[in-house]
């Protein structure tokens, strides 16, 4: 793995530090990059903490425990799924193997607490498409 371009921000080095044992069933491995983590055997989710903050974006969606997930499905024919949190400040990245049988209701709701409780909100949030903020 590689770190994120703000993976040095402060509020990655608290999410680091806070990152649980297992998520979704799967046991967490260790790595050697900066404000990331990973769980499974081989990994099969994968949290990237500091990833460039998204703006407006046509991807759906989802709040999950307090914290809303832009979906990105543009791999879905591999079976890989990113979740980027959205109005977060620094951003997170979860990659997630479908193949694995892990889903992404099980890995964002055993991470979505922690990361609301570390990474302040930045005033945004998700609207659904034609809504205005």
């Amino acid at each position: 793995m590689q770190p994120a371009p703000d993976a040095d921000d402060a509020a990655c080095a608290a999410v680091s530090g806070r990152l649980p044992s297992s998520v979704a069933g799967e046991s967490r491995r260790w790595t050697d990059a900066q404000a990331t983590g990973a769980w499974g055997s081989p990994a099969t989710i994968l949290l990237t903490c500091g990833v460039e903050i998204p703006g407006p974006s046509p991807l759906r969606c989802e709040t999950v425990e307090g914290v809303d997930w832009l979906v990105d499905e543009s791999r879905a024919d591999e079976d890989l799924y990113t979740f980027t949190t959205f109005g977060r400040d620094p951003a997170v990245s979860v990659f997630l193997d479908y193949d694995s049988g892990v889903g992404s209701a099980d890995a964002l709701r055993a991470l979505s607490p922690m990361l609301a409780r570390e990474l302040p909100s930045n005033g945004r949030a998700c609207t659904a498409p034609g809504e205005t903020p």
